[in-house]
């Protein structure tokens, strides 16, 4: 039986490495089970991957930057070939690609899904230095433009969908929590070896931090709250994600870079820490938890609502180095309330976040758009 031909539009793919592309690379292999994928991308730097069975296409880079981000370049034609071969577009964002796979979509009168993996406004206000008011202004009218051509929006977390109903983008929507392959992301048999298995110390603490490496992460925060008590504890700073801050370079710092596999790295940590100052899920919190970590995190998104403060993690405020370091000095005191905030941590990500739900909720509403 023939599949339903589906388009994948992204600004987000390998090589670089961020919540969008390790979600795709989740999402995608049994996605590929029920449909005729083409994935179409920015040609990111880097080795470019084939994926059995699904088509991919490259969009060339402008020189167009916001952050650490470069834009794809302006391509609407090729967009509207691609849109005019599938049934139905599976959107991710709202760069270039994204927009354009959306316009094309609605004049070509195809059904168009979007999943909303961040409060768009708040990540590009939040990713440069300046101009952050205006930036956000511009976003927002951009999202209110260009959702409202989309059929359906599904939201990782009823908080994300309200954010957006605030600012008038109001569209039939459905909530499907991102969920986590516990199998998968677990915690070490031992914990010294899998620090040895990444070349740490077996004896020093490990405080750690896995994504993508930008103005939103705050990593300035965790920096200074790791500097003021690193004298006291035998305790190491690995950073795990792509991109470049000078500013965290120094004495205990492991800058391990983008790496493809993250499960061996969040098994090494002894300590997971979100600074960011937006987020909606954060599933890089989800598998830090999974792997059995006490996670810190900053109460942003969906993340208020499963961290349960002092039960299965910690929330601190934005920016605030003293209560980091404050928790930071428990956790690294204390082995059993680390060990117990983890198994909790866990507890919390097993009852709750399944990967098969993600999976069985994303083909059920595409499945609702494609001729069977």
């Amino acid at each position: 039986m023939t599949k339903p031909k589906l388009l994948i539009s992204t600004d987000s793919f390998l090589p670089r490495i961020d919540g969008v592309t390790r979600f795709l690379m989740e999402i995608i292999p049994p996605l590929r089970e029920r449909f005729d994928i083409t994935v179409v991308a920015p040609t990111f730097p880097g080795k470019q991957i084939r994926l059995e069975k699904v088509n991919i296409v490259y969009i060339p880079l402008s020189s167009w930057r916001a952050g650490d981000y470069q834009f794809a370049k302006y391509r609407p034609r090729i967009l509207r070939q691609l849109v005019k071969k599938n049934d139905v577009v599976f959107n991710q964002s709202l760069g270039t690609i994204g927009i354009n796979a959306i316009r094309m979509a609605k004049k070509e009168k195809k059904p168009v899904v979007s999943f909303i993996h961040s409060i768009d406004w708040e990540l590009a206000s939040q990713s440069i230095g300046t101009a952050k008011k205006l930036v956000a202004l511009v976003v927002k009218w951009v999202a209110k433009r260009t959702y409202k051509k989309c059929t359906k929006l599904i939201f990782p977390s009823q908080q994300a969908a309200l954010k957006y109903e605030e600012q008038g983008i109001v569209r039939p929507s459905r909530i499907v929590s991102l969920g986590v392959d516990i199998h998968r992301f677990k915690p070490s048999h031992s914990k010294a070896m899998a620090k040895r298995n990444i070349g740490i110390d077996a004896n020093k603490l490990v405080i750690g931090f896995c994504g993508r490496i930008g103005r939103e992460k705050d990593l300035g925060t965790l920096k200074n709250a790791f500097d003021k008590i690193k004298e006291n504890y035998p305790v190491v700073l690995l950073i795990v994600g792509e991109g470049v801050d000078e500013s965290l370079q120094g004495d205990g710092v492991i800058l391990a870079g983008r790496q493809n596999d993250v499960v061996p790295y969040l098994q090494a940590m002894d300590i997971y820490v979100l600074p960011s100052l937006t987020e909606t899920t954060s599933l890089s919190t989800l598998e830090a938890m999974a792997c059995g970590l006490p996670v810190i995190c900053t109460p942003v998104g969906s993340l208020k609502e499963y961290i349960k403060h002092r039960q299965n993690g910690y929330l601190f405020p934005r920016g605030n180095v003293e209560r980091l370091s404050q928790y930071l000095q428990i956790l690294l005191r204390n082995p059993q309330k680390r060990q117990q905030l983890g198994m909790a941590a866990r507890k919390t990500v097993g009852e709750k976040f399944h990967w098969e739900d993600t999976v069985k909720g994303i083909i059920k509403v595409l499945e609702k758009f494609t001729k069977l």
